[in-house]
């Protein structure tokens, strides 16, 4: 596997040179990897050892320095498990500096909600300096890199080439996809320090290997994609299974107890599990109804989508980029599900 440069005095020039203007009167926080500039604050849950970071709304570029998802981790008193690892290795540096400013614990394993690149690149950061420790994750993950298939596997290639162009240079060439060392089907539970942790797949809905993890003891949940807050969800992939997601957004609703809190893999926490699903819910039953109804009226898609109302949508970071292809995407499921 290829290792990074940890002393690469171009990056750090690249980095400095080309960050956004606006960027210009921050501060800088330096990395292995090239400098950060955008805030990375770090909150608490109330009354549990568990921490996490939120992202920028949006789609990931040079404005955001691909800080767009949210990612977390659990202390406890044998060691830390973190939930997702960012889109970036300087932010998964960023994210480990965090965890060492809280504790001096080993980090003991991470699980990933699925293998999209706004949730892995920072692996490479633990990978490098945190001791390597076990990467958990579904086992169509597999499939992502190339494990299953070539196919697949080319899918992960292409989009980490436009992450180096579109990331550049916090995505470059010595950026590269860190493997799951561990993979399940249904679900795993494991404990930790006295902690007990529950991992469930619930996909194929954003992604084939859409994956919660639900800290039992706190009553604390994160959701991966599963639940977006606060932005337009991705739906425009291939793999996007928008029936099956409707189906375990209901579930996640009737989970007794319920989560106290719910922290989603873009957009703000909540205290409310129903409330935290019900953007991602209402925007997923809005586009099936609409492309549905265009469908078995046989309106051609680029007359429906001018023709419906977006209006409650239209102002939702992402909009711009993600709408049109999100729309196309469920007009050509609700086609297929109309030959069922």
């Amino acid at each position: 596997m290829p290792t990074c440069n940890k002393a690469n005095p171009i990056r750090f020039l690249l980095a400095f040179f080309l960050l956004p203007l606006w960027a210009s009167a921050t501060e800088f926080t330096a990395t292995p990897y090239g400098n950060v500039s955008l805030p990375f604050e770090l909150h608490q849950v109330d009354g549990a050892p568990i921490y996490y970071v939120i992202g920028l709304s949006g789609v990931p570029g040079s404005n955001n320095e691909g800080h767009t998802s949210n990612a977390g981790f659990v202390v406890t008193d044998e060691g830390v498990v973190v939930f997702d690892a960012l889109g970036t290795p300087a932010l998964g540096s960023m994210l480990l500096k965090r965890i060492r400013e809280v504790t001096d614990q080993p980090v003991k394993r991470i699980v990933i909600s699925h293998y999209h690149a706004d949730h892995i690149y920072g692996l490479q950061a633990f990978e490098e300096h945190a001791g390597d420790p076990p990467v958990w994750a579904h086992r169509q993950a597999l499939d992502y890199i190339g494990g299953s298939t070539a196919s697949q596997g080319e899918d992960a290639q292409r989009r980490l080439d436009q992450r180096r162009q579109a990331l550049f240079p916090w995505v470059d060439e010595d950026t590269y996809v860190v493997a799951p060392d561990h993979t399940f089907e249904d679900q795993a539970g494991f404990e930790l320090g006295g902690v007990s942790f529950q991992i469930r797949h619930v996909g194929p809905a954003h992604a084939p290997g859409d994956s919660i993890l639900l800290v039992k003891d706190h009553q604390v949940l994160f959701s991966g994609d599963s639940i977006y807050k606060g932005r337009v969800p991705f739906l425009d992939s291939p793999q996007t299974d928008t029936r099956n997601w409707l189906k375990e957004l209901k579930q996640l609703t009737q989970m007794q107890p319920p989560p106290r809190f719910v922290i989603p893999g873009h957009g703000e926490p909540s205290t409310q599990t129903a409330e935290a699903i019900a953007m991602t819910r209402g925007y997923i039953e809005f586009l099936r109804e609409q492309m549905g109804q265009a469908v078995a009226d046989f309106t051609p898609f680029a007359e429906a989508y001018e023709n419906t109302d977006w209006s409650q949508y239209r102002d939702l970071p992402a909009f711009d980029a993600s709408n049109r292809g999100n729309a196309y995407r469920i007009y050509l499921e609700m086609e297929a599900e109309s030959f069922e």
